[in-house]
């Protein structure tokens, strides 16, 4: 807290140089850079700044974001303050770009807090209102965040869940081009942990199995463990056992990742059914868990009972 964050070419460039001066052919695993240092208070800055960038490293960065639109958890980091809604028609000549080179742009975008509930919807609406052609994904479960409890906000009133789950089905119906993102554990903290609470978003996922990403959202740095990512990772992933198997091969197994970014020679692993005793049978599965930087492959075991 204190410290100013800035969004900067810096990181992308680094990122980049680094995935070139790592390749090992056979061995180094396929790595999909995303463009993260748009600057939405200078939209004026972002195409030449994607140009100028997309020269160095052609053909390397296929994803932009997450870009922040409002981000509460940066305040105290002179950033992330709601972009003005007058502002966003001004991202014109970017979002064209993007959508020239079918690039989808990841999208931070706080929904509320825990005294108004949907305090920043107007922004992502307008956003989405005024590029209806852009492929757009609105993380962390369109906008949960750590000041914003589903169980707490809008009075206490625990029916804010059935609201949630009604104004991400809404916007899938109204929008083809929005995806929803699944990372963070805020998520698990939240919602995931409570079977009465993950009900209502097991049904929504189920009912648009085309429309969610699979994520981490664990952000690298010296002080992370292993430990510490397998642990993130584990609560992100808790909801796809309740998935049905359409919705998992298109998200746990990564299926509408790759369409998104034109992986075209990559299809998700098919589910196995080993037959046991009785009537229990097991499904072994590959899950794909998709961080910024790139792919991560884990395996895990989903039991069927």
């Amino acid at each position: 807290p204190g410290t100013p964050v800035k969004p900067s070419l810096k990181n992308d460039f680094f990122n980049a140089q680094s995935v070139l001066d790592n390749q090992q052919p056979g061995i180094t695993p396929l790595i999909t850079l995303s463009m993260s240092f748009f600057d939405l208070d200078h939209p004026e800055t972002i195409l030449p700044n994607m140009k100028l960038l997309q020269t160095e490293f052609p053909g390397m960065f296929r994803w932009a974001g997450e870009i922040n639109l409002v981000k509460q958890a940066l305040w105290k980091n002179l950033a992330g303050q709601p972009v003005p809604i007058e502002s966003i028609p001004k991202w014109k000549q970017f979002m064209a770009e993007l959508r020239r080179q079918d690039i989808p742009m990841a999208i931070h975008s706080d929904l509320g807090d825990e005294v108004d509930g949907t305090k920043f919807l107007p922004l992502m609406d307008k956003v989405l209102s005024t590029y209806p052609k852009n492929k757009i994904i609105w993380v962390h479960m369109a906008g949960i965040s750590k000041q914003l409890d589903p169980k707490l906000s809008l009075l206490q009133r625990p029916v804010f869940i059935q609201q949630h789950v009604k104004l991400i089905h809404d916007r899938l119906n109204q929008y083809p081009n929005l995806y929803i993102d699944l990372s963070w554990d805020v998520l698990y903290d939240s919602i995931y942990h409570d079977s009465e609470e993950e009900k209502p978003y097991i049904e929504l996922i189920n009912k648009h199995p085309t429309r969610f990403l699979s994520g981490s959202d664990h952000v690298a740095a010296a002080a992370k463990t292993e430990s510490s990512y397998r642990n993130e990772l584990a609560k992100v992933n808790a909801i796809y056992k309740e998935l049905s198997d359409e919705a998992f091969i298109n998200i746990a197994l990564g299926g509408n990742y790759f369409k998104l970014a034109h992986l075209d020679e990559y299809v998700p692993p098919p589910i196995c059914r080993v037959q046991f005793r009785g009537s229990k049978h097991f499904l072994f599965f590959v899950t794909t868990s998709l961080a910024v930087a790139g792919i991560i492959l884990v395996f895990l075991l989903r039991i069927c009972l």
